[in-house]
């Protein structure tokens, strides 16, 4: 259910749309930008990269209206239901990273190397706040880090102060996951085959 006040969005879930970009590496490059690809796609956007950045935006729509993701939602607190979508972004890319196996044959570290390599390899592309915040992404190892509930928490916190303009209760809100963790827990596992299978559906013209 959405709240009568407009929840804030603006969360770093890179991991999981990395994944649901599948293999073509122009759409994940795409899906690491969407979150920061704002309004009208850019005139200078190579075409398969617009189409990560499309497909970024409907697999969000897509999550706002999943009845695991919206649950999920719901059990945010009500001091921090306006940031839930956030919250929500950063506890399924944790999930992933820890049920990794579930989903990709490849290690999740060297996986998030070649993400980092195809960011670097069009840095040009890359928006001023992702240009910024990238070099401590890659030497930090943000995707793999996901695997921690620390690290989620600490990425939920940066959040809170370095992107949102507004005062916000996003600091401090990992403990939200570690008290409620089995119960985010499935719901990700009951939203994650459904969101991959959007996914492919966009690649292939169906959505």
């Amino acid at each position: 259910m959405r709240e009568l006040l407009p929840a804030l969005h603006a969360a770093m879930n890179f991991l999981a749309h990395a994944v649901l970009a599948g293999p073509d590496a122009s759409h994940r490059l795409g899906g690491v930008l969407g979150d920061f690809v704002k309004g009208p796609l850019p005139a200078g956007l190579p075409p398969a990269v617009a189409v990560g950045v499309q497909l970024h935006r409907r697999i969000d729509s897509f999550a706002d209206g999943h009845d695991a993701f919206r649950q999920s939602r719901a059990r945010v607190s009500p001091e921090r239901r306006r940031v839930s979508g956030i919250m929500i972004d950063l506890f399924y890319d944790h999930f992933l990273a820890r049920h990794w196996e579930r989903y990709s044959a490849q290690p999740l570290e060297e996986f998030a190397a070649e993400i980092y390599a195809l960011m670097a390899a069009h840095a040009g592309l890359m928006p001023p706040r992702l240009a910024e915040m990238f070099p401590l992404m890659r030497k930090y190892d943000w995707l793999s880090s996901y695997r921690s509930v620390e690290a989620v928490g600490r990425a939920l916190d940066r959040i809170a102060v370095r992107r949102l303009t507004r005062p916000n209760t996003l600091a401090g809100s990992a403990a939200e996951l570690e008290a409620r963790y089995r119960e985010f827990e499935d719901d990700f596992l009951a939203f994650f085959p459904d969101a991959r299978a959007f996914a492919e559906a966009f690649r292939l013209g169906r959505q």
